[in-house]
């Protein structure tokens, strides 16, 4: 399930215009993707959006006000609250139906439990009261919290937020619980005529991306399967072990990245602000390379090389190259492992045409040497 509710809202993360110039960041995220892409644009970020998932209302709200029906019949003993935005909107639906005071009524004592503050929120702005809140704000941590609260079975109601974690459900159900669910909004798959889902992912097997951010572990499923659909998991699971950064938001998101042995950051607090914060110090710390030539200082930050001061932005092919020979440090490169490395797969004459580009492009006159008949390297 997701990490950061729909909703959620961020702290305050301290901004530089150019913390992030240069770096290029794959944003999977639906709902409040434009409130994370304009923080990094703000940072100097490229950023290619790709929502791997959707989430939609309803179209019908029928299944909604028959589940709220039952709730209102069965007066739950316990509901817990996932998400801010599920519950407002579960509320809205239930007063647009002529049921709101009754379902008010129905929960007035219900012990309610709210799996992290923004649903507390939630809880609170409908006119009810929670008694308790999960210690990590995930479901699972809401459920366990249930069993240790409610030994004995009683009536449980749950908001779903929008892709139901069974296994979640059948743990209360095992210990005797009535489980009763309402899912006011849904995750869909992308739409097959977006192709926004497959540029980011040739994106990721290029290696064309500094960072991909996560915010649900749906978002996460929902990639990988694509790549598998695509033919491309392989790819996609190296590029993010290689050279692009996976950010989750918590745990959640991190454990199917986790599970494909791929490394991830993520912050302490399960906040979009957080992971903004994480992935500006992670890519600044990090994932700038600098190098010390006979030409002149190299700084490698993303797409963008800085020579001497002088900035120059590097197409894929370019940045391939000059990315492997700096991680040479003057050793020379062979053209097989440097043809290997770019995105396309490049015959002797390509490579020596994006050679010729590559050194057009920087201005300085042997930086890059040729090695007769063993390959190129950087005159450090």
């Amino acid at each position: 399930m997701n990490d950061v509710p729909p909703g959620a809202e961020s702290p305050a993360v301290g901004f530089r215009s150019d913390q992030l110039d240069g770096f290029r960041i794959g944003v999977t995220s639906d709902r409040r993707s434009a409130d994370l892409i304009d923080a990094l644009k703000r940072r100097g970020a490229t950023v290619l959006h790709a929502p791997t998932l959707t989430m939609a209302d309803r179209v019908n709200d029928d299944p909604i006000l028959a589940d709220t029906r039952t709730m209102i019949d069965a007066r739950p003993d316990v509901l817990l609250a996932t998400t801010s935005y599920g519950i407002r909107r579960w509320f809205e639906v239930a007063d647009a139906g002529g049921l709101g005071d009754d379902l008010l009524t129905a929960l007035a004592d219900t012990t309610i439990l709210v799996r992290g503050p923004k649903a507390r929120g939630g809880i609170r702005a409908a006119g009810l009261n929670d008694t308790g809140m999960s210690d990590q704000e995930t479901t699972a941590s809401l459920v366990t919290k249930t069993l240790a609260d409610f030994p004995e079975p009683k009536t449980v109601a749950i908001q779903l937020h929008g892709y139901t974690d069974e296994h979640q459900l059948d743990r209360l159900r095992a210990a005797g619980h009535r489980v009763l669910t309402v899912a006011p909004y849904r995750w869909l798959s992308p739409d097959t005529s977006d192709a926004r889902v497959e540029r980011l992912i040739e994106a990721i097997a290029g290696q064309q991306l500094d960072a991909v951010t996560f915010t649900s572990a749906p978002a996460v499923d929902a990639l990988f399967s694509t790549a598998e659909a695509l033919g491309r998991l392989s790819e996609v699971a190296e590029g993010f072990r290689s050279a692009v950064l996976a950010a989750a938001v918590g745990p959640v998101t991190a454990s199917p990245l986790i599970t494909l042995g791929i490394p991830v950051i993520q912050p302490d607090r399960f906040r979009l602000g957080a992971l903004i914060k994480l992935v500006c110090d992670e890519l600044e710390t990090n994932r700038v390379v600098r190098l010390t030539t006979q030409h002149g200082e190299l700084e490698l930050r993303g797409a963008v090389l800085l020579v001497d001061g002088t900035r120059v932005v590097l197409p894929p092919t370019s940045l391939s190259i000059l990315r492997t020979l700096i991680a040479g440090r003057g050793d020379v490169i062979s053209r097989p492992i440097l043809a290997a490395a770019t995105p396309a797969l490049l015959d002797d004459h390509a490579l020596e045409v994006a050679f010729s580009r590559l050194r057009q492009t920087l201005q300085r006159p042997g930086l890059i040497e040729t090695v007769i008949k063993r390959g190129y390297r950087l005159s450090i």
